[in-house]
Formats: C-alpha cells, structure tokens, sequence
C-alpha cells in the first residue's frame, strides 16, 4: 500500500522533531546528571532513575496521550519524561525536591536542543508537577506525565518490593501498559 503525500510529510515532520530527542540524549548536561544519578542510586535496590525508567514513563506517556487523544506532539512527551528525574541525585545530595532540581536543571538543555520557550513552559511545568496527586487527572501533559511516572513501576517483579516504602494500595502488582 503506497504511502500517501500527507503521511509522507507527517513522518518526515516526526522524524525530524525527533532528532530533538537525540540531541537531549546526547546532551553534555543531561549526559552528567545522568551518570551522577546512576553514581547516587548505585547501592539502591528498588526504583532506580535510570534511562529504563525514563523511557518507561516515556512510552507509557505516550499511550495515555494517543487514548485520551491528546495530540501532545511525541518529542515533548519524550523530552519531558526524559528530564523529569534528571536532578535526583541534588535531592540525595543536599534535599532539594528532584522535581525542582529537574525543573532547574532541563532549560537550558531543551533551549540547545530546538525547544522554544512555550514548549519549554510547558515541559518545565510538567516536570515540577510530576509528584502532585492533585494533577493526577488532569488530561495534559502535567497528568500524563504523572500517571506514567507511578504506572512505570513493575512492584510485581520487584525483589526488593518488600523493604519498599511506596504504600501497598499504591504499588503496581499488575500490568496496566
């Protein structure tokens, strides 16, 4: 089946907002925040904040946007999932909430990666959200960055879900995406 112009042109529009995603990834910045979480988690036996869990929230991010026909364009899904835990080792290091030192730190790698300032707003809002119940349902990118966040973790395959201090009705013991 031949592809028609317009899918044509939708692809080649994704593909090349997508090649946003690979600059964040390939990033100086994220790249060193991203080693320093994994040196902060290195002895962590549950719920690391690695590039798993980040394309984990990712993808699940971007299944609740296409069912709840959302149209959040995919590379600011991906981007904000990305960035939203980039600070947590600030918050094992000094206390500071991760979700604000991701909101700090995500600017300025968005701005060198083709991000404008309203799909920045926008990304940044999200990632400072990320641990308020009350967005929760909220059918933006702030909710859906959310619920992918606590739909990520697999607590029923975790060896560690038992010393886990999440709350049992919180856990997830089945698959939802």
């Amino acid at each position: 089946m031949p592809i028609t112009g317009w899918a044509k042109m939708s692809r080649k529009v994704q593909t090349e907002k997508m090649e946003r995603i690979d600059k964040i990834l390939n990033h100086d910045l994220f790249v060193e925040n991203m080693r320093k979480n994994e040196a902060a988690e290195a002895d962590r036996s549950f719920c690391r904040h690695n590039m798993a869990h980040l394309l984990d929230v990712a993808r699940i991010a971007m299944i609740l946007n296409l069912e709840e026909g959302l149209a959040i364009q995919k590379d600011v899904v991906y981007a904000t999932a990305l960035l939203h835990d980039i600070g947590r080792h600030i918050q094992y290091e000094n206390g500071t909430p991760h979700e604000q030192a991701s909101a700090e730190i995500a600017p300025s790698i968005l701005s060198d990666c083709g991000y404008d300032e309203k799909e920045t707003d926008v990304i940044i809002n999200a990632i400072r959200l990320h641990r308020t119940v009350k967005i929760a349902e909220n059918h933006d990118l702030s909710g859906i960055l959310y619920r992918a966040d606590k739909a990520s973790r697999a607590c029923f395959a975790c060896k560690a879900e038992k010393a886990c201090d999440w709350k049992q009705d919180k856990k997830n013991f089945t698959i939802r995406y």
